[in-house]
């Protein structure tokens, strides 16, 4: 199938297009939201500026696929392979990412916000300037992240492991990092205004380089 033909079942109502063979496919700007694609293989596809919003792509393989300012809002994407993915500026709000890989993936400016990435693999993945406000990353993987600028206000990540990420200006304000690794991480300017940091593993040098005072009521 290629992406004329998917517009074109999908324009005529058809919905489901789980497991299907669509690696490379050219889908720029489609009008795909609420569509299945559950454990199809998306590989290299083209998808910027997809609507894909509410999109069941659980399972779905999308290694080095284009998404660039795609609307991925509340869509289902558990277990999915994000693998070296362009998400830059991608709409992932209230998206549900748990266990996916996102390992690699470029991510610069993203909105993630209340999203669910539990267990995620982000690895190396750049999500430098992005939303994550309320997002579960409980037992994520963020090790060597680029993680400068996040907002991460009220993010949870207890047990998540953020050795070596750069969280340079970040604002982790009220955020939960019970029991985070956080050991070489770079803590400069970011902000841990109420945070909980109950064994948490960080250095006092780390901490000073941070800001843990709250602002006056």
């Amino acid at each position: 199938m290629n992406g004329e033909e998917i517009t074109r079942r999908y324009s005529a109502g058809e919905r489901n297009f789980g497991g299907a063979d669509l690696v490379g496919v050219h889908l720029g700007e489609a009008d795909l939201a609420g569509a299945i694609f559950q454990e199809a293989d998306l590989r290299w596809a083209y998808l910027a500026g997809a609507d894909l919003a509410g999109a069941d792509l659980s399972r779905a393989k999308l290694k080095s696929a284009n998404l660039t300012g795609a609307r991925l809002n509340g869509a289902c994407l558990r277990g999915v392979n994000l693998w070296a993915a362009l998400l830059r500026a991608a709409d992932l709000s209230e998206a549900d990412l748990y266990e996916a890989n996102l390992a690699f993936a470029e991510g610069e400016a993203a909105s993630l916000w209340g999203s669910n990435l539990e267990k995620a693999n982000l690895r190396k993945a750049c999500l430098r300037g992005g939303n994550l406000v309320g997002a579960d990353l409980t037992g994520a993987n963020l090790e060597r992240a680029d993680l400068r600028d996040v907002d991460l206000r009220g993010a949870r990540l207890s047990g998540a492991t953020l050795w070596q990420a750069d969280l340079r200006g970040a604002d982790l304000s009220g955020a939960n990092l019970y029991e985070t690794e956080m050991w070489g991480a770079k803590l400069d300017g970011a902000s841990l205004q109420g945070a909980g940091l109950e064994r948490a593993r960080v250095s006092e040098e780390q901490l000073r380089a941070a800001n843990l005072e709250r602002k006056p009521s």
